[in-house]
């Protein structure tokens, strides 16, 4: 009998954080869910950490594969799901407890919502709150979604939808969420629930730290395509701006 809820956490030498993510699903007030951690060839003790989790709860399961990239990783993980609804935690973030219970209400309570999502809170390095996600202060707007990635995670989604939108588009080699997310907002109800459930983690060597001009590059592509995809191609006129930060710091002692 399948789960009712898909989760997946696709992780690559995470070892100091993969074990938080996990026990934050493990954790959780909704129980009917199974967890698949996806190794994408990590070379430090992420997959033992990971492992030890599968022995003890039936409900994780582990894959291991090759080194292919985040995108690529995703997108075959998610294919490797059974549940009524699927979602998933990046492995250095984690869930706040009430995160499935609340959100698997709204999809239970409304057949025509196809994706929901929550607020955030922002943590360090370690776990501490250092801020409120801003981008979630406004109501859901389908239309303000082109100016603001509104729905970034927590995010619960029907397998249908995921399916007709053409699910993770692997020509995108990060922010493939922000192409996703686009693509369900065009043809499908979102609902917001305007509480922090998740928790996104930001240090020096998170993704959003490293890789943000490939972030801003590959949201410009999506939105490109958008217009096009609603029949508006003349009605928006694209302009990329790129706010540069240099951060001054010490060298380090070696003495």
């Amino acid at each position: 009998m399948h789960p009712t809820v898909s989760i997946v956490i696709p992780v690559c030498n995470r070892e100091r954080y993969i074990g938080r993510a996990i026990e934050s699903v493990l954790f959780q007030t909704y129980t009917d869910f199974d967890l698949l951690v996806w190794d994408d060839g990590s070379t430090d003790k992420t997959a033992k950490e990971a492992l030890e989790y599968a022995k003890k709860d039936r409900r994780v399961r582990i894959a291991f594969y090759n080194h292919r990239g985040a995108v690529k990783a995703l997108k075959s993980a998610l294919a490797d799901t059974f549940g009524t609804y699927l979602c998933w935690v990046d492995s250095d973030d984690m869930l706040a407890p009430t995160a499935l219970e609340e959100t698997v209400a709204v999809l239970e309570e409304n057949p025509t919502v196809g994706m929901v999502y929550t607020d955030y809170q922002v943590i360090d390095a370690s776990d501490r709150i250092t801020g409120y996600s801003n981008r979630r202060r406004a109501p859901y707007s389908r239309g303000r979604m082109l100016q603001d990635f509104k729905t970034l995670q927590f995010r619960l989604i029907r397998p249908s939808v995921f399916e007709r939108s053409g699910g993770i588009d692997e020509s995108f080699y990060c922010d493939e969420d922000y192409s996703l997310c686009l693509r369900l907002a065009e043809f499908t109800e979102v609902r917001h629930i305007p509480k922090p459930l998740y928790f996104y983690r930001i240090y020096e060597d998170s993704v959003s730290q490293n890789m943000g001009a490939d972030q801003v590059h590959c949201n410009q592509d999506e939105v490109s395509r958008n217009p096009e995809r609603c029949g508006l191609p003349d009605r928006f006129e694209r302009d990329l701006q790129i706010r540069g930060r240099f951060p001054l710091r010490r060298e380090k002692s070696n003495g």
